[in-house]
């Protein structure tokens, strides 16, 4: 597959660097709900492009041994909207729309990696892929679409500044 290069009118690094290592930017700034609790963490960003890891343990398994769906489809449901975080605007809000995965084989226990990648963008949507993988061997290719939601102005009629504190 060739490599798609795409310049971004935004990229904000200091997000980027608030993403790696932590779960923050998952459900709220806490790094709780859903991805919080799956433990996923966020291990490399740049422009339009994130990869994020989760641990697949005993108790995201299913009857026979693999981490179950709806895990592999949490883990790239999370990084859809993840990969956009540093390339829209400050207080935007990446909203999933609608994504298709190719479950190509078993995820055992042991890390799994996924890697996103904006292939398309515009001021109002994003068509991200996905590639998870679980020891060296392609577990799931995705795609999906994420609808970009505008900055909500405060009461106040400020936008968003600064990341809070962590």
């Amino acid at each position: 597959m060739a490599a798609i290069t795409l310049t971004f009118e935004h990229f904000d690094q200091a997000v980027a660097d608030a993403m790696v290592g932590s779960n923050r930017f998952a459900e709220g700034a806490d790094g709780e709900g859903l991805p919080g609790y799956l433990g996923i963490r966020t291990r490399a960003v740049e422009a339009g492009r994130l990869t994020c890891e989760l641990a697949v343990t005993e108790e995201l398994l299913n009857p026979f041994g693999a981490a179950h769906g709806g895990v592999v489809s949490a883990l790239i449901d999370h990084v859809l909207g993840a990969v956009c975080f540093p390339v829209v605007p400050r207080g935007s809000w990446p909203a999933t729309q609608e994504f298709k995965l190719n479950f190509l084989a078993p995820a055992r226990p042991g890390p799994m990696i996924a890697e996103a990648s904006i292939l398309s963008m515009s001021k109002r949507t994003a068509i991200v892929r996905v590639d998870v993988s679980n020891s060296g061997r392609l577990v799931c290719a995705a795609q999906g679409t994420v609808a970009i939601m505008p900055p909500k102005p405060a009461p106040d009629g400020a936008l968003p500044g600064p990341l809070p504190a962590t």
